[in-house]
């Protein structure tokens, strides 16, 4: 990148954005997105971003180990695994004007899906098979080709109706699975992960553990409703940049 103090900005933002992510703010990590593609470009910016991603789980885990909800993250993960091989092969020369506007759409309807769920209080969406495979679906494809899965996971752990905790520790063991399974594909197929990414990576861990003890102090403030109507309307706010950027 062209060293001057609105690159260093954005991406000194994007890696606080990443740590605070993982510490359990969820639904900001668009802007983490938008940040890193700014400087280094769409594509290239997803093999920076995946090796801070690793980092952030590893904290995540081990800090949300007590509070993983097994059976809902078995549930989702081998589908949103078939999404990440289909967004291997097939996002490679896919279109990112065509993937964002597409994504934006699918984002918003899922959102107004939460909305009519939210005021059926006894409606559990992710206990219906075919809304678990398309959420998992869509979240594989989407973290493969742009780290933008977040959206439709927090949709289905919200729909589930878990607290907090739970959510941010069931999506702290999902990520770091899905992330290592990402690992290879953008070392050896996309080529995005090499020793100059791994560089500039190196310089942002500190920012993301800076990022990530930061998230872990503002989420203790948000009390379970607060918690649910900040991700709608986070994940809402990162739909509509989609889709007017």
């Amino acid at each position: 990148m062209e060293v001057n103090f609105i690159n260093i900005l954005c991406v000194g933002i994007g890696a606080i954005v990443i740590g605070m992510s993982k510490g359990g703010v969820k639904g900001i990590f668009i802007l983490a997105v938008t940040m890193m593609a700014l400087v280094y470009g769409a594509k290239a910016s997803t093999g920076i971003i995946v090796p801070l991603l690793i980092f952030g789980d590893i904290f995540a885990v081990i800090y949300y180990r007590r509070h993983v909800k097994w059976n809902l993250l078995i549930k989702f993960l081998p589908w949103m695994l078939g999404g990440v091989l289909i967004g291997v092969f097939f996002g490679k020369d896919l279109s990112d004007e065509a993937f964002k506007k597409v994504m934006a759409l699918v984002i918003l309807f899922s959102v107004f899906m939460m909305l009519v769920s939210e005021q059926k209080k006894e409606l559990i969406l992710s206990d219906n098979t075919f809304f678990s495979f398309f959420m998992g679906l869509m979240a594989g494809i989407t973290t493969m080709i742009g780290n933008l899965a977040g959206a439709f996971s927090n949709i289905y752990f919200l729909s589930s109706r878990i607290p907090k905790k739970e959510f941010i520790g069931t999506a702290a063991w999902l990520y770091f699975v899905i992330n290592l399974f990402k690992l290879p594909f953008h070392v050896m197929v996309w080529r995005t992960i090499n020793v100059q990414s791994l560089l500039v990576d190196l310089y942002l861990l500190p920012v993301v553990c800076f990022g990530f003890f930061l998230g872990v102090r503002i989420i203790k403030l948000f009390a379970e409703q607060f918690f649910r109507k900040f991700i709608l309307a986070a994940t809402a706010i990162g739909a509509v940049i989609l889709l007017i950027n």
